[in-house]
């Protein structure tokens, strides 16, 4: 019955997918960029494009904890208008609102191409309407890191936006003005593309603990101010107060529970949105009320789970962004408060991720359809809202993985017939909460078999469809338009969905 979504795989990935080929292509690109000179310090951004011959068809890459307060890629766009350098593919880990400068560039044919993660805000609602004159394609965090280290996507020109670096090229996110915690998505960057640039605003004589190994760096750019660290914080980040959305999180949370799954060593990951953080205090109530301690919890970190760690009841955070000020301000100050990589966190070529030790995982949707297939890449509509990063990811890998949403968001039903697009194939879900009732993906007949018996509310996703139609009516189906803009890759490298122009 579960539609794991048919998927074609571009011919050049299929020769070394998850072979000693690609281990082998992995290794001889770090032992190549090992052997790189001295690290050099220069006066502007300008300097950097004339230094290493910055022109037009290049592919430069960018990444993204700074989140809507980043400042270096709006610079090196301004750079980039002066000169007019075009048909650039630019390849920044995800794109934020603030991010504006990209607008221009897509319709004046600057950029033409984008590798990216997630985007929303002016760049999502420009790509959407069909002003990039390339294509768009849509990564996992898991799955980009992948793409660099395979040397699929070949990066020229890293920009690191660095808070503090050191004489030696080496750098950290932990402190400084600009202060953004862990740098996880830069490493894959760092080691790959032919030239590494890092841009701060805080220079010092040495660093005790670096993220940033000076040895891959080429230049180095001090500038007033590279970000500013209030811009990482979202409304997101704040636990909801909804009624609804505290009713889906507290059941979510009882039936964890009464899985057996919040038991001593357990492992756990949940989004960033209101409701996950709702979980997460529900799921904090009952490790205290039973005593129980977790092994780690990981992914994007927020004051939440820095709360439960100083209260001893998790080990280890395993940090690939920090969500919010007080986790940039634990992952500086405590030592078990542990920066990953986005390849050691969803690589899916690499061994003992962290995502791959995950007991469970609760994520969001914008849609779900009849089997089980998850959209977060576009709204109801087809316009560009944001994009998997880690969701397809740990949806994967996690042994158990639950998606909570309620049934009804703007009298839109959650629930389609097909969602507008896939970001994560229904194979990988195994579980949808809502305010009206709880449904299991059929494929999943241990949890069927363990809740049956159970106070829960359980019904077929087919019957929570048909209970959303009884409030709202049988929606108009949006049709596409025939124009493909981009595509969302899976993790592995296959497509598993296009994205049409609006």
């Amino acid at each position: 019955m579960i539609n794991s979504v048919n998927r074609f795989i571009p011919d050049n990935l299929i020769a070394y997918q998850g072979s000693d080929e690609y281990k082998n292509k992995k290794r001889i690109l770090i032992d190549k960029k090992q052997k790189q000179l001295k690290t050099v310090f220069l006066n502007s951004i300008e300097e950097a494009f004339d230094l290493y011959n910055i022109k037009s068809e290049m592919c430069l890459s960018f990444h993204h904890h700074l989140r809507n307060g980043d400042f270096v890629i709006q610079k090196v766009c301004e750079v980039i208008k002066e000169r007019d350098l075009k048909n650039l593919h630019f390849a920044p880990s995800s794109i934020f609102p603030s991010y504006t400068n990209i607008v221009d560039l897509i319709k004046t044919g600057n950029i033409t191409d984008i590798h990216t993660n997630y985007l929303n805000g002016p760049v999502a609602k420009t790509i959407s309407e069909g002003n990039l004159s390339g294509k768009l394609i849509m990564n996992t965090h898991g799955g980009r890191a992948r793409l660099i280290e395979s040397g699929d996507l070949k990066i020229n020109i890293a920009f690191i936006a660095c808070p503090v670096v050191d004489k030696l090229g080496n750098g950290t996110g932990s402190y400084g003005k600009s202060a953004c915690g862990t740098l996880g998505y830069a490493i894959s960057d760092l080691e790959y593309a032919d030239v590494v640039i890092l841009v701060t605003d805080t220079i010092v004589e040495k660093i005790e603990h670096k993220q940033i190994d000076g040895s891959y760096v080429d230049a180095v750019i001090q500038i007033n101010q590279i970000g500013d660290s209030n811009g990482i914080i979202s409304g997101t980040t704040k636990l909801t107060k909804d009624p609804i959305g505290l009713k889906i999180a507290k059941e979510c949370s009882m039936i964890l529970k009464e899985l057996g799954v919040i038991k001593n060593g357990f492992s756990m990951q949940t989004g960033a949105g209101k409701t996950s953080l709702a979980v997460v205090k529900y799921i904090r109530d009952i490790m205290i009320e039973d005593g129980i301690k977790g092994s780690f919890a990981s992914g994007g970190i927020t004051a939440s789970y820095v709360q439960m760690l100083e209260e001893n009841l998790f080990d280890k955070l395993y940090d690939v962004q920090c969500f919010d000020l007080e986790a940039v301000e634990s992952y500086h100050k405590n030592k078990n408060h542990l920066a990953m990589s986005a390849s050691q966190y969803g690589n899916p070529f690499e061994n003992n991720t962290v995502a791959s030790r995950l007991s469970f995982v609760v994520l969001g949707a914008a849609e779900i359809d009849l089997d089980f297939n998850v959209n977060v890449t576009t709204d109801s509509m087809g316009y560009l809202i944001g994009g998997s990063g880690g969701h397809a990811d740990i949806a994967h890998e996690a042994d158990l993985t639950i998606v909570i949403s309620p049934l009804i968001k703007s009298r839109i039903p959650l629930i389609k017939d097909e969602v507008m697009t896939v970001t994560t194939p229904g194979c990988d879900i195994d579980m949808l909460i809502t305010e009206r009732g709880i449904a299991i993906n059929p494929n999943r007949l241990d949890l069927l078999e363990k809740l049956k018996n159970s106070h829960f509310p359980l019904v077929s996703i087919k019957e929570l469809y048909d209970i959303t139609h009884k409030i709202t009516g049988v929606p108009k189906k949006i049709l596409k338009s025939s124009e493909i803009i981009g595509y969302v890759e899976y993790r592995d490298g296959s497509f598993i969905d296009c994205i049409y122009k609006i």
